[in-house]
């Protein structure tokens, strides 16, 4: 009989692609990796991993049974979830964008409150790094953005909409410097092709990571940029709504949907979120109207 520890390693290592890597992710030694995936050989009687003095890369065999492992440690954790009963217990990690985190931690710490059996982690990743950690299982729920609304999907894995959270030309575009983030990071492309359908060619660009930072900077007249409304809460920054949002979903494995703990965790997140949308679409202040 497999067995789970030692397939949950080698999917990792399909994810991550050294041993190094996995060891980081795994919590455990570079050589204990090694040891239990050479465990894992002479269980299945085929070499997984082709060893040099410097690195190991996954055979054909290895490439096989790393994708039935993805499999079943999906049925597993399904099957964790349908024995759990409605008890709302256990570790759930969540892995956010900054500005989510920022505006939402509340509705964490009230869910954290309301359960004491659960244990709640909160983690700041890109979104590309936090959908790898829901890949290999060291983060249960993504809290990522969309900024071009084309989300293709992912077997495996189930994607909702937290939130739309408007866009805004926020600061002064008459001096001709403009704050973005840099080539890469998630909004550039996005606000990149806003600025071409507004006909705007930036003379300067001053590129910052984290939308924070370039809100914190507009609020001193640092120039213009194109933000969300999440990065402009609390700021006297002056903004134009541009009729355009991005999207905030909350993505996991099919197999924890069930799961109590993670059930409660996105219900107070959409319950969190369309709450404060109530109280923004009720409010007069510049503030209110982001």
């Amino acid at each position: 009989m497999l067995e789970l520890r030692r397939l949950a390693l080698l999917h990792q290592f399909a994810v991550h692609g050294t041993i190094a890597a996995t060891a980081a992710a795994s919590g455990y030694s570079a050589s204990a990796v090694s040891q239990q995936l050479t465990v894992l050989e002479r269980e299945v009687g085929r070499t997984l991993l082709e060893r040099t003095a410097r690195s190991a890369t996954l055979t054909e065999a290895g490439h096989a049974l790393a994708a039935h492992a993805a499999v079943i440690l999906d049925a597993a954790e399904a099957a964790e979830a349908d024995l759990a009963g409605t008890s709302v217990r256990g570790r759930v990690v969540v892995s956010t964008i900054p500005t989510a985190a920022a505006a939402w931690a509340g509705a964490l710490i009230e869910v954290s409150r309301a359960h004491p059996d659960l244990e709640l982690v909160l983690h700041q990743h890109s979104p590309d790094e936090s959908l790898r950690r829901l890949r290999t299982r060291e983060t249960d729920i993504a809290v990522v953005d969309d900024w071009l609304d084309h989300v293709p999907a992912e077997p495996g894995l189930h994607r909702e909409v937290l939130h739309r959270d408007p866009l805004y030309l926020a600061g002064d575009p008459g001096g001709g410097t403009w704050l973005c983030a840099p080539p890469g990071q998630p909004s550039r492309p996005g606000t990149d092709r806003l600025l071409r359908e507004l006909g705007i060619e930036p003379a300067v660009r001053w590129e910052f990571d984290g939308l924070p930072m370039i809100a914190a900077l507009l609020a001193r007249g640092a120039g213009a940029a194109i933000l969300p409304g999440l990065a402009l809460v609390g700021t006297d920054v002056p903004c134009t709504p541009l009729d355009r949002y991005r999207r905030i979903d909350a993505v996991l494995r099919q197999g924890s949907r069930a799961r109590p703990a993670i059930a409660a965790v996105l219900s107070a997140l959409h319950t969190f979120v369309t709450n404060s949308a109530k109280v923004v679409n009720s409010g007069n202040s510049p503030d209110a109207a982001r």
